[in-house]
């Protein structure tokens, strides 16, 4: 099965057998962003999730979490960010837009502050796992796993796999890596070997380059792991693991769980890649809702259609 269909299998089984949130693809580096993509992310609820899931279904921004925007007072919108007003502007507009935020004007200026305290408890556990269906082709997969363990922003690090696993597969990962083999047919799971829990609260070293004779890295620290890990889990909520559009094809269904699958080719299929007009079994129809998000809201803890926090202030009718 190619990777991506192995990705999204293992996402279903997840949000399937676990009362976490399942989100795929997201950024795990800290000193530098871009640089370590995790396959599958599973965010577990803290004791705080109800509060967040009435806020919005989409991801707040984090330089609206992170700004000095409180809940009792209003801020002058351009005070409350530490970045360029261009940012900030963008930032605030969404944040009102999601309801975090609420904005007011007073002498010809604006103002902004949060409709609610943003639930920093919303989420306990953060699980990254790395998707390698063939650990006969594992690339750059021992590298990427020593990084994760180093740094430390996950309370776990799994590698998932269709593959056999040997001793000698197990020697090359840190020991610290638990290893799932993943029958993305079955559904079926076996536990190879259990996770180590990671220092989460501790300094973390990230690798940034390696070079004969020469390493390259950058100690963390944990207030920066901490706020990195707020983002992941915001990310998360927002994004969930069916971040894919469907095409306009007539040959194109939806799997029960959501995951797109092609009458030709008889499989699920990345539509990012495998199709288009160009694919010898396209058939053009008209597009349509594919409803992935009542999927979500069916099968996980994502809330999608929340009460809200929002309050009506003095003044906002002029920002209608």
């Amino acid at each position: 099965m190619q990777e991506f269909g192995f990705e999204l299998a293992l996402c279903a089984h997840l949000e399937e057998t676990t009362d976490s949130l399942v989100a795929r693809q997201l950024g795990a580096a800290v000193a530098s962003p871009g640089s370590r993509i995790v396959d599958t992310v599973l965010v577990e609820p803290g004791p705080e999730f109800d509060a967040r899931t009435r806020i919005t279904p989409s991801t707040i921004p984090a330089l609206a979490v992170e700004s000095a925007a409180g809940v009792g007072r209003a801020t002058y919108w351009k005070d409350a960010f530490d970045c360029h007003p261009d940012v900030a502007r963008r930032v605030a507009d969404r944040a009102v837009e999601l309801g975090f935020f609420e904005r007011e004007r007073r002498g010809g200026r604006e103002y902004v502050r949060r409709t609610t305290r943003y639930p920093d408890d919303w989420f306990s556990r953060l699980v990254g796992i790395e998707n390698k269906p063939d650990l006969g082709r594992p690339g750059d997969l021992e590298r990427q796993l020593r990084t994760d363990v180093s740094l430390a922003l996950f309370d776990e690090v799994v590698l998932a796999t269709e593959s056999y696993v040997t001793r000698a597969h197990l020697n090359r990962i840190p020991e610290e890596v638990g290893v799932w083999r993943f029958d993305p047919d079955s559904g079926e799971r076996e536990v190879v070997r259990e996770a180590a829990t990671l220092s989460v609260a501790d300094p973390g070293v990230e690798l940034l380059d390696e070079r004969p004779l020469r390493t390259d890295v950058a100690v963390v620290g944990a207030g920066e792991k901490a706020r990195k890990r707020r983002r992941i889990a915001e990310r998360a909520y927002g994004k969930g693991w069916r971040s894919y559009d469907l095409p306009a094809c007539a040959r194109m269904n939806l799997t029960d769980d959501g995951r797109p699958y092609c009458e030709h080719f008889g499989r699920v299929v990345d539509p990012g890649s495998d199709c288009g007009e160009s694919c010898p079994g396209f058939e053009a129809s008209d597009p349509s809702e594919p409803g992935l998000d009542a999927i979500r809201a069916e099968r996980s803890p994502w809330v999608r259609e929340p009460s809200g926090v929002a309050r009506r202030q003095s003044g906002l009718d002029q920002f209608g």
